[in-house]
């Protein structure tokens, strides 16, 4: 199925005022102002993409009826190898469509399309395990249970000192 674009580059049709045309596109997108003349800026602006023939024949011939010249552009449908189920088919680059004069500056951004994973999915790519470190333990020895290994020893309580030669002056 071959799917099309609606773009426009500010042109108006013959003989239409250029005043009117925006008017009535203001009309017909329930647009302020501000956003109708960012789309008279001169840059190509895809207004609508991804249509059927039908679809894409109905937004030219609206905007066309405002006074707005449009093109009708296909879209290159993508490659399908031989042999790949078409779940598996290479995926179209997304298209960043601007929706006023600040997102045209990003008209032209080369994004993919991204999906998201199933809930519980590993996103980690697959890695190999981790080899055990080479380590000499030869030298190393278990003492028998209940050995004692090295821990501090209580001290025996010491005598209390001798103070008979003390005394206490009144």
């Amino acid at each position: 199925m071959s799917l099309y674009e609606i773009v426009f580059e500010g042109q108006v049709q013959t003989g239409a005022p250029l005043e009117a045309v925006k008017a009535n596109l203001a009309r017909v997108f329930q647009a302020d102002t501000a956003r109708i003349e960012a789309l008279f800026s001169g840059r190509r602006l895809v207004l609508k993409t991804g249509l059927d023939a039908a679809e894409a024949g109905k937004y030219r011939q609206v905007l066309e009826r405002a006074g707005a010249a449009v093109q009708v552009n296909a879209l290159a449908e993508p490659a399908i190898e031989p042999g790949l189920p078409s779940a598996e088919a290479p995926r179209p680059r997304a298209e960043v469509v601007p929706r006023d004069q600040y997102m045209a500056a990003f008209a032209h951004v080369d994004a993919p399309a991204y999906d998201l994973a199933e809930l519980g999915a590993d996103l980690s790519p697959p890695t190999a395990p981790a080899p055990a470190p080479a380590m000499d333990l030869s030298g190393l020895s278990l003492a028998p249970a209940g050995s004692d290994m090295g821990q501090a020893k209580p001290q025996a309580a010491s005598a209390a000192p001798n103070t008979d030669h003390l005394r206490l002056i009144p």
